[in-house]
């Protein structure tokens, strides 16, 4: 007869910038969407709605309280291009990559975008300003090529109309 292995304690580090903060945030969301059928979906929108990102240290506490494995709650975040696991930037920067933005230019604007932020996608510049996404439908087919600036959208974007953009959200507060 085996032993069954002892239960893990999840350690608080201060240093992760995992604080009273972030875990009560998490489970609120656990305690909101629990009930739904598959709540895991809505809470993981509910931690990133609250804090920008889902932090690692979240996924053991939902987890848990889904009574699911950390390979479970790690593939659903991994799976959608959706869900950050790192803190973004001050604003948040999607550019749509569907085809028919890409028939428009996109190709040569997510060039641009990268070649002047100095990131690729899910990058963050150095300033921490800007973070780069890739979306593939911004539902602004008609005047693409779209970006969509924190909740803001922009159609007909160029080069030089993106650096305008990015000027304009480097200086917003």
């Amino acid at each position: 007869m085996t032993t069954p292995a002892p239960k893990r304690t999840v350690t608080n580090r201060s240093d992760t910038g995992f604080g009273a903060a972030e875990r009560e945030a998490t489970q609120q969301a656990c305690d909101r969407f629990r009930h739904l059928p598959g709540p895991l979906l809505p809470i993981l929108h509910a931690v990133q709605d609250a804090l920008s990102y889902v932090p690692k240290e979240a996924v053991p506490l939902i987890a848990r309280d889904l009574n699911l494995s950390l390979a479970d709650v790690h593939g659903v975040i991994s799976f959608y291009h959706y869900f950050r696991t790192e803190r973004p930037g001050r604003r948040v920067l999607r550019i749509c990559r569907a085809e028919a933005c890409q028939s428009v230019g996109a190709a040569a604007l997510e060039e641009h975008a990268k070649r002047s932020l100095g990131v690729d996608f899910h990058g963050t510049t150095a300033d921490g300003a800007i973070t780069l996404e890739a979306v593939y439908c911004l539902g602004n087919c008609a005047l693409g090529p779209s970006v969509m600036i924190d909740e803001r959208l922009e159609g007909r974007v160029d080069a030089h109309r993106f650096d305008e953009i990015v000027a304009q959200a480097r200086t917003a507060r």
